[in-house]
């Protein structure tokens, strides 16, 4: 077993008194000594802030960089204006989803975050594709999220130019003295700010926001249960490889111009398939929201069933939803399942609980949007 990767902030997550995981390679901080449902809360009501410098950050430059990315992404980059962020997908030939990323126009290159179990496998498919043309550079710098009604009032104080931005736009500034690279995002469902920052200058800026009295250290633990509440899908869980954005309820994420009739149709590995389930709606199987009627909590991996006990789906993503005061859980169900209020079983420890098919984000988004 390779030895894990630490982020920048390692140091810090030790001294704060994390319970450290191994995630995606990497050596990371479950919870902290307030516990997952603490902290879940706190981001709800207050500010958390999240080390996620083990995600990948590359930068791709060159001439008509946005008409090259979409030869590998189905968004519409084209028309992504200086300092406006956009949700894309890398798929495959075969109309799968190889990971989803942020792309951001930063003037003189475009800026990619991707996941970390897919930064490498994402630079070599950036590699072959677009070296020839274009320099593709992973970036050494660390990234926090912070996150939380408060989010605003913690950056007011530092950088209020940071404050104008409004929900998916980036900026640049100075911060402490530090070049900080802002965008209004995060993955809780609330407003927010991702911030990258020099990684040699990372475990002082946590330390300043983290000074902050709104602020507190947030988990992986609380993570995951904020970003299910939200709606927001986790790759290797609720999408892969051998799920297309169809089916993964990510068809917003195909940009209308790349679509049949659009200016600039197709054009990205595996369009074909992809286009054909957005005009003909003959996909088999679609991700929902599922909703316990109980207390029981439902876990990745539990079956789907009808009433009759038919095998229906499977659940991708589940836990107990603090915000939502009981489970909550994503997963995927044959299209007869697939309407709201629809009843189906998840099946735990031999048990059906029964589960109904709800609408997400399961809370209501705290997004700024001016």
């Amino acid at each position: 077993m390779s030895e894990l990767k630490q982020t920048p902030l390692h140091a810090l997550h030790l001294k704060l008194g994390a319970k450290m995981v191994p995630f995606a390679g990497y050596d990371m901080p479950v919870q902290y000594p307030l516990g997952v449902k603490k902290e879940h809360e706190h981001t709800r009501q207050k500010c958390g802030l999240f080390d996620v410098s083990h995600m990948g950050q590359i930068s791709v430059s060159g001439d008509g960089v946005a008409e090259a990315l979409e030869t590998l992404i189905p968004a519409d980059l084209m028309s992504l204006e200086k300092g406006a962020q956009r949700y894309g997908l890398f798929t495959n030939t075969e109309g799968g989803i190889i990971d989803d990323l942020m792309v951001v126009n930063a003037g003189d290159h475009f800026y990619l975050v991707v996941n970390a179990a897919c930064k490498d496998q994402d630079l070599t498919h950036l590699r072959l594709n677009l070296a020839s043309t274009h320099t593709i550079e992973p970036l050494d710098r660390g990234l926090l999220a912070l996150q939380g009604p408060q989010a605003r009032d913690v950056m007011q104080r530092l950088c209020p130019e940071a404050c104008e931005l409004v929900f998916m736009q980036h900026g640049r500034f100075t911060i402490a003295g530090q070049e900080v690279w802002v965008s209004r995002s995060g993955y809780t469902g609330e407003d927010g700010f991702e911030i990258s920052v020099a990684a040699d200058a990372c475990e002082a800026f946590a330390e300043q926001l983290l000074a902050e009295p709104e602020v507190e250290a947030i988990g992986l633990g609380a993570r995951d249960s904020l970003r299910l509440e939200a709606g927001l899908c986790l790759y290797g869980h609720d999408m892969d490889e051998q799920t297309t954005p169809i089916e993964a309820g990510l068809i917003w994420a195909i940009g209308k111009p790349r679509r049949r009739g659009g200016d600039r149709p197709g054009g990205f590995p595996g369009a074909d398939v992809i286009l054909h389930q957005v005009d003909a709606k003959d996909h088999t199987r679609k991700r929902v929201g599922l909703l316990a009627e109980g207390r029981a909590p439902v876990r990745e991996g539990a079956p789907l069933v009808d009433e009759a006990g038919n095998e229906i789906g499977i659940v991708t993503s589940g836990s107990f939803g603090p915000s939502v005061g009981k489970p909550v859980a994503m997963g995927y169900v044959t299209r007869e399942q697939e309407a709201p209020q629809s009843t189906v079983f998840a099946v735990v420890r031999g048990k059906q609980l029964p589960m109904v098919v709800t609408p997400t984000p399961f809370v209501k988004p705290g997004y700024y949007r001016g």
